[in-house]
């Protein structure tokens, strides 16, 4: 059974590697997701796990650890409606701004917490769709997550026929994807938009770059409040003056700062905090 000081070093130790807040009543979290791993480990308590991971040379039980503890639910075109608004609304907002300017056609996005990089592909096929002269733009779709296992899995772009038929239309799914092994693989055409990499949110170098756009979905909200609003302050110096941030459709900003105003378009909630402050949301039907 776990005691208070098991509970406290596991909650210490994960909140330190990923940024998840485990409150005390989470005991059955932390030995659904870590006992296995504590079992196998050899440790006679989660304390002294948590003490060996701290210690853990080459990152091996760290990154179990984060595998174990990080949520990887994720499918194509989830939650439909920010993807409605990124075609309807802000990629094309973000071209006529920089109409006459060097970078008329570059467009830089990121998924942040891409997971298996359902999301960024995602994105990549919306920006197919939308531009027919796709291969004479300059795009670069970032997907980063906190597990090395999954930027992997990203970056290899398999996906299995369950993973494919949750969310991907037949006619998507043969323009974009090719048979492989009992499952479907990304064309490469697709694959050239997106790069994939490792960055902890929590970091504070992690937010480098200048992105038009920002997804940063349903993450932060296991965070506490403290690293929930120095991320998003740290993301919106990383937009653009004119750029967007997509957040979880739970989520609000509104006590981050008085720049993040919601604005709604297409059914869905984004913020380009900075734009001049208005004092009421803007809405478009």
């Amino acid at each position: 059974m776990l005691t208070s000081h098991d509970i406290d070093a596991v909650c210490g130790l994960v909140i330190d590697l990923c940024g998840v807040y485990l409150a005390e009543s989470k005991a059955y979290l932390i030995e659904a997701r870590l006992g296995e791993l504590v079992k196998t480990s050899g440790c006679e308590s989660y304390a002294e796990f948590a003490r060996r991971a701290r210690h853990d040379a080459d990152n091996t039980i760290r990154n179990k650890i984060i595998g174990a503890i990080t949520t990887n639910e994720t499918l194509f075109f989830r939650d439909s409606t920010p993807f409605d608004a990124l075609l309807n609304k802000a990629i094309p907002e973000t071209i006529d701004t920089k109409v006459g300017t060097p970078f008329a056609k570059r467009l830089r996005i990121w998924s942040a917490a891409c997971s298996t990089g359902q999301e960024p592909y995602s994105i990549a096929i919306l920006l197919s769709e939308l531009l027919p002269d796709i291969s004479t733009w300059d795009i670069n779709i970032l997907g980063t997550d906190i597990s090395d296992e999954v930027v992997a899995r990203a970056s290899r772009g398999w996906y299995a026929t369950h993973e494919i038929e949750r969310g991907m239309p037949p006619t998507r799914l043969h323009r974009f994807f090719q048979p492989e092994n009992n499952g479907w693989r990304v064309k490469d055409s697709l694959r050239a938009l997106c790069t994939f990499e490792r960055r902890n949110l929590l970091d504070p170098n992690s937010a480098s770059g200048r992105f038009d756009v920002i997804f940063c979905r349903n993450v932060a909200i296991y965070f506490t409040a403290e690293a929930r609003k120095d991320l998003f302050l740290r993301l919106s110096k990383a937009l653009t003056p004119e750029g967007w941030m997509f957040v979880g459709s739970q989520e609000s900003l509104r006590d981050v700062g008085p720049q993040f105003v919601p604005q709604q378009h297409c059914r869905a909630i984004c913020y380009r905090p900075n734009l001049p402050a208005t004092p009421v949301a803007a809405v478009a039907r």
